[in-house]
């Protein structure tokens, strides 16, 4: 049965949100989608997020080997119509259930952070829209947007010049007593002065946020260069199918959607 929604969680969500929190507060079904994300509900909690700016479950379960592309692929063309992909996953022994918990609610909140970025432009909700991945674990709405807000004050406090997060990434020569961690120096080697951050996170198969606090860390000790204004290379929009998905997709519809989002990154 699902946990009553208390005045004080739905006034932290309608903060961030006044239409997720409305929705979280009559247990709505369907996809919330703004101009850098979607949110999918199901009784009002969240099941899953993703966004242009965010390496979605698939990238990070991956890009490390932990599960061979082609059976994602397989899970998508065999379940993907029944939207029981994170199912098949585990089923098939190729994800263990914990595993594939964790690293998709890192995903979920990764995606959902650019979601409900301020000035993320209109909302629009379709009822009754689950996603092909399926049910893995819900999160409450209020804790999503606890999150993203605890993530946006973190990146202010290390370094509050947001410019660096989407403008193209370039180093600067190490200044006195300037240091990286091996983890910041394999992200230093991506900044090439094309790549944006959340290029860079998903050529590194990582989450977006993490490497965005990164990015914020070496600007800080002077390792990366900040724009001097707004940053023009904002995250490309989320994809128009994604607001036109329809309650039964098919195989082959489920096909090109993955298509148009890998010619989209």
């Amino acid at each position: 049965m699902t946990a009553p929604v208390t005045d004080a969680a739905t006034d932290a969500v309608t903060a961030l949100s006044p239409m997720l929190g409305r929705l979280a507060q009559e247990r709505a079904t369907g996809v919330l989608v703004r101009d850098h994300g979607a949110l999918y509900l199901a009784d009002g909690l969240v099941v899953h997020a993703e966004s242009p700016a965010a390496p979605g479950l698939d990238v990070l379960l991956t890009a490390g080997g932990r599960l061979p592309r082609t059976g994602w692929d397989e899970a998508v063309a065999k379940a993907g119509a029944r939207r029981e992909v994170a199912r098949f996953l585990v089923d098939s022994g190729q994800v263990a259930d914990g595993e594939l918990e964790i690293c998709h609610l890192g995903a979920l909140h990764d995606a959902a952070f650019f979601t409900l970025a301020p000035g993320s432009g209109p909302t629009r909700f379709r009822y009754g829209v689950a996603h092909w991945i399926g049910t893995v674990r819900p999160v409450p709405a209020a804790a999503v947007a606890r999150e993203a807000r605890r993530r946006r004050g973190l990146l202010d406090s290390v370094w509050p010049h947001p410019e660096v997060d989407t403008a193209p990434l370039r180093r600067l020569p190490p200044g006195y007593g300037a240091t990286a961690t091996p983890r910041q120096r394999a992200l230093l080697a991506l900044a090439d002065g094309v790549r944006t951050p959340s290029a860079i996170a998903r050529a590194m198969g990582r989450p977006a946020f993490n490497t965005l606090l990164d990015v914020r860390r070496l600007a800080a000790a002077g390792l990366v260069e900040t724009p001097s204004g707004p940053a023009t290379t904002d995250p490309a929009p989320l994809p128009a199918w994604v607001a036109e998905f329809p309650a039964d997709p098919d195989i082959a519809l489920l096909r090109r959607l993955r298509d148009a989002l890998e010619a989209s990154l």
